[in-house]
């Protein structure tokens, strides 16, 4: 495997008193998939947040292609590589899809080349370019919140929940998309409580419980545990 792209040493994160990350380990290859899955509070979103800079962590250290990131801010994050789609999507209702894919972009004369990238990875997109955020399915507003991700053109994408209420048929649509995404060398760090299908598109996974790395290994090894849904969900 190639030197890692994101590294998480001895992560610990807390709200208030309550802790909510345990001195996590935690790496991700250049162009490599990665999955983080678990049941609701084990922390997933949580370390989202850490490795975007949106929560800053008791203890430990993130670092992006060499570079130590704990104490930097979210824009810098961003301006080295790093993109996120947060939870709840979080589009501009009021403007258009392409709208929505300019105001993401660091650099308005290549925005709309940036934009057709997006449209390549999501023809469904392009198809709504001119309708207004309001109006798209949760699948579509989906893709859309993960394309203004894309728009920096990240060397990492964080995905978070990105099948939350979503069918089953569009949940395949988005997250075989992610799978492309990766395969088109964009490194992928998927928190997805969908663990089947989330280990279906990545290469290697971590499962976290409680705030720890409960188990880590090569995501087909994990499809075939015959004790999968009681070691990642608690079932």
């Amino acid at each position: 495997m190639n030197a890692a792209l994101l590294e998480v040493g001895g992560l610990t994160a807390r709200y208030g008193q309550i802790t909510a990350l345990h001195s996590v380990e935690l790496s991700v290859a250049p162009g490599e998939a990665v999955a983080l899955v678990g049941a609701n509070g084990a922390g997933k979103s949580t370390l989202m947040k850490c490795v975007m800079g949106m929560l800053a962590g008791a203890s430990g250290v993130v670092r992006f292609a060499g570079n130590d990131l704990t104490q930097r801010p979210v824009s810098a994050r961003a301006r080295i590589g790093i993109g996120y789609a947060p939870e709840g999507r979080r589009i501009f209702a009021g403007l258009t899809v392409h709208e929505n894919l300019l105001v993401a972009s660091p650099d308005r004369d290549n925005g709309r080349a940036r934009a057709q990238e997006v449209y390549e990875f999501f023809p469904a997109l392009q198809a709504k370019s001119h309708a207004m955020g309001w109006s798209l399915s949760g699948g579509q507003q989906q893709m859309l919140a993960i394309g203004r991700a894309l728009m920096t053109r990240p060397r990492l994408l964080l995905l978070d929940e990105p099948s939350l209420g979503l069918s089953p048929l569009l949940m395949n649509e988005v997250l075989d998309r992610v799978a492309a995404i990766s395969a088109a060398g964009t490194a992928v760090l998927l928190a997805e409580q969908n663990v089947h299908k989330a280990l279906m598109v990545t290469r290697r996974a971590y499962v976290l419980k409680l705030g720890r790395v409960l188990h880590h290994d090569a995501s087909d090894a994990l499809l075939r545990a015959s004790h999968l849904s009681a070691a990642f969900l608690g079932a």
